[in-house]
């Protein structure tokens, strides 16, 4: 009986020291944190702020997944920093995070293009494919670590519309000297053809179409587009998608920061992410597809794709801009053909699967 009380007690000292060694893991684990992000949008903005797949239920998602222990208080443009100077406030580590779109960051790296969209690229198949399994998310990240920041795709609008204007396009002539709303590298590809490019926050879009300082203008898709009432100043609306064929939203994080959270608040950040990825496009196929329907069927406005032939010049442009791109910067070259060489597999498989399926239902 003895030896059993000294080896009960030997083991019982033990797992006591197993246990105090092991708290300081513990109460770290448990640590809180507080952490701020700004966005390009304003406060209310729907997919970008407000609803399904927004900053705003990232945010949510984060703090009941890790049980509070990371908190996001999220502010829209202009009440912490202004609507394009998230990345200098995440870069500095004013704020933690920021939810915009890279193509913004083009003046510091042009290959943050290719994380939001690029003209004639993927789809939302394609690009997730790219980021989760191609290496898209590691290049992102090479492209941001000499700015000390990490990236990841949190949103998806899915395919865009080309945008309204005020007098129909029928010539590629009929660009020139058009002034238009219209970011990223699609604003480079159209200045190429003779517009005047004007690159305005979505809430002086409407204003500035209606007062005629701007001729045509590009926001996102349908719904969108209603909710600023872009319809009431143009009735032309072009689709194709040529520009933004899936435009991804981009969570931007100071480096800094993310490596002082633990692991698992790590990956429940990554996987509300992900979740809202999923979710904000799914939000937008039901959003546009009602909102569609509703500006043709009752607010006249006159629906088409743009004609084949500007369709080439802007795709004649776009090859030429990519082109120079790529030979100015090594990485930028890296970014590109990873890109489209997962493209091209990709298009191979979509033409005999999906292709060939919207075809066989639609007889």
């Amino acid at each position: 009986m003895e030896t059993n009380r000294r080896s009960f007690l030997a083991h019982g000292a033990a797992a006591g020291a197993v246990a105090t060694l092991a708290a300081p893991a513990v109460v770290k684990a448990q640590s809180t944190f507080n952490w701020k992000m700004t966005s390009a949008y304003v406060k209310g903005s729907p997919f970008y702020m407000d609803g399904p797949g927004s900053a705003t239920d990232l945010a949510r998602r984060v703090e009941v997944m890790s049980g509070g222990r990371l908190r996001i208080q999220v502010f829209g443009a202009g009440e912490l920093v202004p609507a394009f100077e998230g990345f200098d406030a995440v870069r500095s580590g004013t704020v933690e995070m920021n939810h915009a779109n890279s193509y913004f960051w083009t003046g510091k790296t042009f290959a943050a293009q290719y994380f939001t969209a690029v003209p004639f690229g993927m789809n939302f198949q394609g690009i997730n494919g790219w980021f989760y399994d191609g290496g898209g998310i590691d290049l992102w990240n090479e492209v941001y670590a000499p700015f000390g920041m990490v990236a990841m795709p949190c949103g998806n609008t899915g395919v865009q519309m080309t945008g309204w204007f005020k007098k129909e396009i029928n010539t590629v002539g009929d660009l020139k000297g058009l002034k238009m709303r219209i970011p990223g590298l699609a604003g480079k590809v159209y200045a190429n053809l003779g517009v005047d490019v004007k690159v305005l926050p979505g809430g002086e879009i409407f204003p500035a179409l209606e007062r005629g300082v701007i001729d045509a203008a590009e926001f996102v898709g349908p719904f969108q587009d209603r909710r600023l009432g872009l319809h009431k100043a143009a009735k032309f609306y072009y689709t194709t998608g040529w520009h933004e064929s899936a435009t991804v939203s981009e969570l931007l994080i100071n480096r800094a920061a993310w490596q002082k959270l633990p692991r698992d608040l790590q990956a429940i950040v990554e996987n509300a992410a992900a979740a809202c990825n999923v979710i904000s496009e799914a939000w937008c196929q039901k959003a546009n597809s009602d909102a569609m329907e509703d500006l043709v069927r009752n607010h006249k406005v006159v629906a088409k794709p743009l004609p084949e032939a500007v369709i080439k010049a802007l795709r004649s442009e776009t090859d030429k801009v990519l082109a120079e791109s790529i030979a100015k910067d090594p990485l930028t070259r890296k970014v590109h053909d990873s890109y489209f060489s997962f493209k091209a597999k990709y298009d191979r498989w979509s033409e005999i699967s999906e292709e060939a399926y919207h075809v066989t239902v639609r007889g």
